[in-house]
């Protein structure tokens, strides 16, 4: 197994170095395998894991469509989980310091900002999932809610009501930051309780209501061709690698903590795809029972949930939808955009700061307009942002791999005129392979979101969005090593210890 490094703290510079971006003790990477499988399962427990699963089968596909594409996705983001993992465990560096030995130690802060502003996204549609749960709370006990006197304009598409609601939980959630991470330990404790048992009731519900599994899975797909199943399947197997495209690239903000590889390694492999299909399956039946039910599919949980009459048991499933939900926020999507923000300053900006930031990009993002419908869930928002993201992957992976050969040195990544400087911080091969495996995406895209006319790109052109992320990571890697060998850029110095 590899061994493990630290940094040599005289050497560092203070616009690089900050005590949340410093590689973490040896004596302190305590991490083992049920760590980390604890970490997936508690991360794969969350409301857009069953929306994930639940958009599939509002898209057309039959229950066991919707799972093998689920389980796939997952197994495919499990490479790159390992691979920038490893970094993390050897070295015990965040993500933001491991992309400087790629990007350059300036360079850096592009894919850091990349990613975190697409965490500021997650963030702001798991606030607006918490905010619209006490929204139906709120609505069982004062209707009146339903019918307060629009403010905003039509094209913000919100409405007063829930507004109210997503703001109080928005305004919560920063409290939270405020107080600090550590004060979310017991919430934590009561989502690793609640949502299995809520998910497992609402299964049986679903099975009972729906009168037993037989029927519910007997619902047939409702693509008309192999053709219809094939246009619809590639991109939403995209959507669900972008599901996980941002951690596939912060992972070292975990494993940091790995006591060996071997930690990382087997506790990702065995609990993300097998949780996320696990609880993925509880989504697929239910939303698959709707139809059975109701007499048509509704994807949203909540809005589900809101359907029972019982005001009590409404109030209680809210509230603790909403704790839920706070915690899982805050744990998987401020610590990370918080670190990558800090990084930009780290002397200047403190993880409340970039808690604070993320927070606000969170709102300006519009989150409830990217899950109005399992259309924008998948298309506009997971395979859009692993556009961007697979570039970012297949950079690093590609560096760390074939030009550094999984040796960096580790001082210099806190140096300003070190290995990693490039060319005044930047290393323009970088930059160059990243702007390549986006701009193939860019058309189809801005003809998806409907701000180019389809008639006006190759059709061929606009399918290559449906696969973003795989054209991004396979792309900007190749572009990069290309760029870099054909230089004669290699990583030549001794790891320091």
């Amino acid at each position: 197994m590899d061994k493990l490094f630290e940094l040599n703290h005289t050497t560092t510079n203070p616009s690089l170095y900050s005590e949340d971006l410093a590689p973490v003790p040896v004596s302190k990477r305590t991490w083992t395998t049920w760590n980390y499988a604890a970490l997936w399962i508690s991360m794969s427990l969350c409301i857009p894991t069953y929306m994930l699963a639940s958009s599939l089968i509002e898209g057309g596909m039959n229950w066991w469509q919707a799972i093998l594409t689920i389980f796939l996705g997952n197994l495919v983001v499990l490479v790159p989980m390992i691979l920038n993992g490893h970094a993390g465990a050897k070295f015990g560096i965040p993500f933001p310091v491991f992309a400087r030995a790629s990007f350059g130690v300036k360079g850096a802060n592009i894919p850091a900002i990349l990613r975190a502003v697409v965490a500021c996204g997650w963030f702001g549609i798991q606030t607006w999932i918490g905010g619209y749960a006490i929204y139906l709370m709120f609505k069982k006990w004062m209707p009146s809610i339903e019918t307060l006197p629009q403010i905003f304009p039509h094209a913000i598409g919100l409405q007063t009501g829930p507004a109210i609601t997503f703001l109080l939980f928005w305004l919560l959630n920063m409290f939270v930051v405020y107080l600090g991470v550590d004060s979310i330990k017991k919430l934590l404790v009561f989502k690793a309780f609640f949502l299995p048992v809520a998910a497992l009731a609402l299964l049986f519900w679903a099975i009972s209501a729906g009168h037993g599994l037989g029927p519910i899975l007997s619902q047939p797909s409702k693509f008309t061709s192999t053709a219809a199943f094939w246009t619809f399947f590639f991109p939403a197997l995209t959507g669900m690698v972008g599901f996980w495209a941002t951690l596939s690239l912060n992972i070292p903000d975990f494993t940091r903590y790995a006591k060996n590889q071997r930690a990382q390694i087997m506790g990702q492999a065995m609990a993300l795809p097998t949780s996320m299909t696990l609880f993925s399956f509880i989504g697929v039946v239910v939303t698959s029972a709707t139809v059975i039910i109701y007499g048509y599919t509704i994807w949203d949980p909540l809005i589900l949930a809101g359907k029972f009459e019982s005001k009590i048991l409404v109030s209680i499933a809210m509230i603790a939808v909403a704790i839920s939900t706070l915690a899982t926020n805050i744990a998987a999507n401020i610590v990370s955009p918080a670190n990558d923000f800090a990084n930009l300053a780290p002397s200047k900006i403190t993880f409340k700061t970039g808690g604070y930031i993320t927070g606000v990009v969170g709102v300006l993002i519009f989150p409830w307009k990217l899950i109005a419908d399992p259309t924008g869930y998948i298309f506009t928002w997971l395979i859009a942002y692993s556009g961007l993201l697979g570039p970012i992957g297949g950079i690093m992976i590609a560096d760390y791999y074939f030009i550094c050969k999984q040796q960096l040195n580790v001082n210099d990544l806190y140096r300003l005129n070190g290995q990693y400087t490039f060319e005044k911080g930047y290393n323009k091969y970088a930059i160059i392979a990243l702007i390549s495996g986006v701009i193939p995406v860019i058309p189809g895209f801005l003809t998806t979101i409907g701000a180019l006319d389809k008639s006006l790109v190759w059709p061929w052109l606009s399918q290559v969005y449906n696969y973003a992320w795989f054209v991004g990571f396979f792309v900007s890697g190749s572009v990069y090593l290309m760029l870099m060998k054909s230089s004669g850029s290699t990583i030549t110095k001794p790891l320091i210890n």
